[in-house]
């Protein structure tokens, strides 16, 4: 095996651990040794891999859901995106929960803000290009941002309060809007 596969397969191994700790424990009362003994490896790997455990859940988070998001063709399924980041969500409810508790909700959606903006901006420019539309890069950063926060802050408050929110009806909201802002560029 070559050392990028042995290190991937020791950060899966890290957040496994990880998910097990989150499944009966708060966030804040998991620790670097409880993880590296659930997994089996020593300390100095651990640091080796990541800063913290908020680093190994912020890697976690984004090669479950936000690396596999990145692959969709998001200027058409943009749908099947939303639904992959949602049914993520359902699916790891108690990790998202558990993450939550530990560090509120600004926190978190600042968590997923940094990893949005390159998902938004990226549908931004290629949206631009292909309607050939020539914004201004100022005006599409705004664009990203304002289209970042307002999905990280929706999917946060969704993901507390699913119990009361339907998922599909945010999805069709999500939908329109992004339909009416690409309808904007023409596609």
């Amino acid at each position: 095996m070559k050392n990028e596969e042995i290190s991937l397969e020791t950060k899966k191994a890290l957040a496994l651990s990880l998910k097990k700790a989150m499944r009966h424990k708060n966030f804040s009362k998991i620790t670097v040794k409880e993880i590296i003994q659930d997994c089996g490896v020593n300390r100095n790997t651990f640091y080796y891999h990541f800063d913290d455990i908020y680093a190994l859940l912020r890697w976690m988070l984004t090669e479950e859901a936000i690396e596999v998001v990145k692959h969709f063709d998001l200027l058409v399924d943009y749908e099947d995106a939303i639904r992959f980041i949602m049914d993520y969500v359902d699916e790891n409810d108690y990790i998202i929960s558990c993450a939550y508790d530990a560090i509120g909700r600004d926190e978190m959606k600042r968590f997923f803000y940094s990893d949005f903006i390159a998902i938004t901006s990226s549908l931004i420019n290629n949206a631009d290009e292909k309607a050939q539309k020539h914004l201004e890069p100022e005006f599409k950063d705004f664009l990203a941002n304002f289209y970042t926060e307002a999905l990280a802050g929706t999917l946060v408050d969704w993901a507390r309060e699913k119990h009361i929110k339907d998922k599909e009806k945010i999805i069709l909201y999500l939908k329109t809007i992004i339909e009416t802002s690409l309808n904007y560029f023409n596609l």
